[in-house]
């Protein structure tokens, strides 16, 4: 059997939004039965947070859409998590760049924008919630829920043949 098919989601300082996508994925992997075919990670591009639980409002917005973030830890992506991950998931143009500049040449393709996955919700980019309001980390939830449906059905089509 083919080796897991490894994800990483990736905002600025993995406390908001990389690890909603994180928690959201990996609970419809868990419903799919497919924990032990894909590998789910989350890291940030800045070091700010490294080490800290994730932003205790999206926690909150999380915990009330049946999601539990209470295990994940931010962290700061590193040159092997190029090699090691298939998907390498930016949540907004900013960061895509980021990680292109930090990224060696032969695994530029895996980076992406997570919203290229969901066209139908009109946005290519997962906004950054830290300095708005409580609708913001709702806005993102939504977002995230929708790309990840749409990127376990490409997983499953492209890699798992499921």
């Amino acid at each position: 059997m083919k080796e897991k098919v490894k994800v990483l989601f990736v905002c600025m300082g993995n406390i908001c939004r990389s690890p909603t996508a994180h928690g959201v994925f990996r609970a419809m992997v868990r419903t799919a039965g497919l924990e032990d075919r894909i590998q789910i990670d989350s890291a940030g591009t800045h070091a700010y947070h490294v080490g800290s639980a994730p932003d205790r409002r999206a926690a909150a917005t999380a915990a009330a859409r049946g999601i539990d973030l209470s295990d994940l830890v931010a962290r700061r992506v590193e040159e092997v998590d190029f090699e090691a991950f298939d998907y390498v998931l930016a949540m907004d143009q900013e960061n895509f760049l980021s990680l292109s500049d930090i990224c060696p040449r032969q695994h530029l393709d895996k980076i992406q924008l997570f919203m290229d996955f969901a066209p139908e919700m009109r946005t290519r980019e997962v906004p950054d919630p830290y300095y708005g309001g409580p609708s913001g980390f709702d806005r993102v939830f939504d977002l995230v829920d929708a790309a990840s449906r749409a990127l376990l059905d490409d997983i499953k089509r492209r890699h798992l043949k499921v």
